[in-house]
């Protein structure tokens, strides 16, 4: 594994989980191709980091559960959930999915991402620690 790309994958996971979005720029090139359910686009890093923002208001408490992952220099993918308390009871609520990603100049630069319907997990018993760091096995 490249550190560079196991670094800016934990620069990555601190911006999602500690919401240290001063670390977006050195995360995310000026403009993002995303493949997701908003469609195909480009956007800004300051787009994506005002998204990222929104999704933290709506769903206080989201988690990226990584259950299995791969890198090169320039690709990445995960194998994850979306976890999160329901804002008015409470109940956990998740959505399995998979995300791809190409790297250009050390920073994000495309991802792919497919999403399960809502409800969905994978049946593993235990997730990665951390995002770039395998559980044994």
């Amino acid at each position: 594994m490249s550190k560079a790309v196991r670094d800016l994958f934990d620069r990555w996971e601190r911006v999602w989980h500690e919401g240290q979005y001063d670390l977006i720029p050195s995360c995310v090139g000026s403009h993002y191709i995303r493949h997701d359910e908003k469609g195909d686009r480009t956007v800004t890093r300051e787009t994506y980091a005002a998204e990222l923002a929104a999704i933290h208001k709506e769903r206080p408490g989201t988690r990226v559960v990584v259950y299995d992952h791969s890198f090169t220099d320039d690709r990445a993918w995960f194998r994850f959930s979306f976890v999160w308390p329901d804002p008015a009871t409470g109940e956990r609520r998740s959505r399995a999915g998979m995300q791809s990603y190409r790297i250009e100049g050390g920073k994000l630069a495309e991802t792919w991402i497919t999403l399960l319907p809502l409800a969905t997990a994978w049946t593993d018993a235990t997730a990665q620690e951390r995002w770039t760091v395998k559980r044994p096995v």
